[in-house]
């Protein structure tokens, strides 16, 4: 009996430790569930939420390609020197970008929380560069960062042409602090206090440049009024453009500039004859834009502007853009420009000649 207690007794023992052992060993630790991404559509297509957050989210941007030629004024004409000779010749200017943009949004007590920026990467006739080009904040209606002059933002550019600067319309990149206002009726505003850019573009004290504007937007199209006040120079610009929606496959435009001048002769930043600022660019007191786009189809558009100023520079654009297939579109511009006066220093862009022509054909492919 003793033996057998013995047996039984280590048997047990045996069990226990067993047991006790299994009891420790390792035990792997189920995995999570993924999180997938959720599309967040408050905001508009292309947005989802970044997981873990309520913050919306949306990236785009495209990949182009320039190919263009022509004189130097019309279109950014090329010059290069001959291998063999040395001799100038005429060639082809070509530029490759990819632009990368990126929105978010998200809901607060104090309104929606917004960002925006855009990164340009540019070759260029064998040289790279980049750019950060737009970089803003928006809480409710402030805005706060690097954007373009809300002179030229809130009335919409100038048409859907490519070289729609051949008589300009304002300055661009600057800094901003920004109000928008928006009473839901169609009626809009804006306050902008800019830094602006450029040698006779940026502020040269505390004192910012000032932009206003105010917008009536209806069916039919809509009516936009900006003025600016250039600090360095003390001198005040203005535009108002007029939309109108006649059906729908043609939309026209007008918009009219009248800027003072009598300060912008300042010859210690060898500013072009007659003088410019950062928002009155063009030649003179006054100058007048306008053009409109047709639709052919749901494909095919035809994009036209005309522009002409108090120093009789002239510049006439026009294109047809082609929507290959969704997000692919190839665009054949023409451009013309006649400068109204034999100083050449009166024209925009540096022309070499008083009248100039240049064409370019763009394959950009957005996302």
């Amino acid at each position: 009996m003793n033996i057998k207690s013995l047996l039984l007794g280590s048997a047990a023992a045996l069990i226990a430790v067993s047991g006790a052992r299994a009891a420790d060993a390792v035990v792997v630790a189920e995995p999570e569930p993924a999180e997938y991404v959720k599309i967040c559509d408050v905001y508009g297509a292309g947005y989802f939420y970044i997981p873990g957050t309520e913050t919306c989210l949306r990236i785009g941007g495209y990949v182009r390609y320039d190919a263009s030629a022509g004189d130097q004024g019309a279109f950014t004409g090329r010059r290069a020197t001959d291998h063999e000779d040395g001799s100038e010749n005429d060639t082809w200017h070509k530029q490759a970008r990819f632009t990368l943009k990126t929105w978010t949004g998200q809901e607060t007590e104090l309104g929606t929380l917004k960002t925006y920026t855009e990164t340009r990467f540019n070759y260029s006739d064998g040289s790279q560069s980049s750019s950060l080009n737009f970089a803003w904040i928006q809480l409710g209606g402030l805005r706060v960062g690097a954007d373009e002059s809300a002179f030229d933002t809130f009335t919409g550019y100038a048409g859907n042409v490519i070289n729609d600067t051949l008589v300009p319309y304002g300055g661009f990149d600057t800094n901003v602090v920004q109000y928008y206002f928006d009473a839901g009726n169609g009626f809009s505003a804006v306050v902008s206090l800019e830094e602006g850019a450029g040698t006779v573009g940026t502020i040269d004290s505390y004192v910012p440049h000032v932009v206003g504007g105010v917008k009536y937007t209806q069916g039919w199209g809509a009516i936009t009024g900006v003025v600016a006040y250039d600090s360095n120079y003390e001198e005040v610009a203005g535009k108002v453009r007029l939309d109108v929606n006649v059906s729908n496959e043609l939309s026209l435009w007008v918009m009219g500039g009248y800027g003072s001048d009598d300060n912008l002769n300042d010859p210690t930043y060898a500013i072009p004859a007659g003088g410019r600022g950062f928002y009155k660019q063009w030649g003179g007191n006054w100058a007048v834009w306008g053009g409109g786009t047709y639709k052919f189809n749901e494909k095919t558009s035809f994009n036209a502007q005309v522009s002409y100023d108090d120093w009789k520079n002239l510049g006439i654009a026009a294109n047809i853009a082609y929507d290959v297939v969704p997000g692919f579109t190839v665009t054949a511009e023409v451009d013309y420009q006649n400068v109204g006066s034999d100083d050449l220093t009166r024209a925009w862009d540096g022309a070499e000649k008083k009248s100039n022509i240049g064409g370019i054909l763009r394959f950009q492919r957005s996302f």
